[in-house]
């Protein structure tokens, strides 16, 4: 299956969650078999030469696509969660967002001091979101070797945000817009 075809399985939700807004919707393209199957393979290609000890997926569709992609490489998976949902110790990061601001947490201690992640989420926009779990990562002495997602939004500007912060990016897919 090609990009195209991968392309072609996501659907795109006009004015969502705001009017102008081009929602991108990888639900669909996680409904079919074969199109899970190839960007799961696609992201494992990208992730396999630098040899993580673990991957960390950003909640919540970043989960889906972050187990997928531990399990074919045979690696753990992490999960970056929103303030409250873990239920053990939490290390934890603060940031903004265009609209306001959250949190986002982790087991205290699941990522060891010196572990190779890749990060993965479902789609990189501005880029907050995951450039805060690339920071909270690093303050646990983890080396963050890429962040990888499945549709990258570049007029948003979010592979430059992360890149100039250090953290190598990579999508599989690319809209334009918004």
């Amino acid at each position: 299956m090609s990009i195209d075809s991968l392309t072609a399985l996501v659907r795109t939700i006009p004015d969502f969650p705001k009017p102008g807004i081009q929602f991108r919707d990888i639900t669909t393209l996680l409904a079919d078999g074969a199109g899970l199957r190839e960007l799961v393979d696609h992201m494992a290609a990208i992730a396999r030469p630098l040899d993580p000890d673990l991957i960390v997926g950003v909640e919540a569709r970043g989960f889906i696509l972050a187990a997928a992609l531990a399990h074919a490489l045979g690696k753990g998976f992490v999960p970056v969660r929103k303030a409250g949902k873990l239920p053990g110790c939490t290390v934890g990061i603060d940031y903004v967002l265009e609209y306001g601001a959250d949190r986002l947490e982790l087991h205290e201690g699941q990522v060891p001091q010196g572990a190779r992640v890749v990060l993965v989420d479902d789609l990189i926009a501005t880029g907050g979101t995951a450039r805060a779990a690339a920071q909270l990562l690093r303050e646990q002495g983890a080396s963050v070797l890429m962040a990888l997602f499945a549709v990258d939004l570049p007029d948003l500007g979010g592979r430059q945000t992360l890149e100039e912060d250090g953290v190598a990016t990579a999508s599989i897919m690319a809209f334009a817009g918004h």
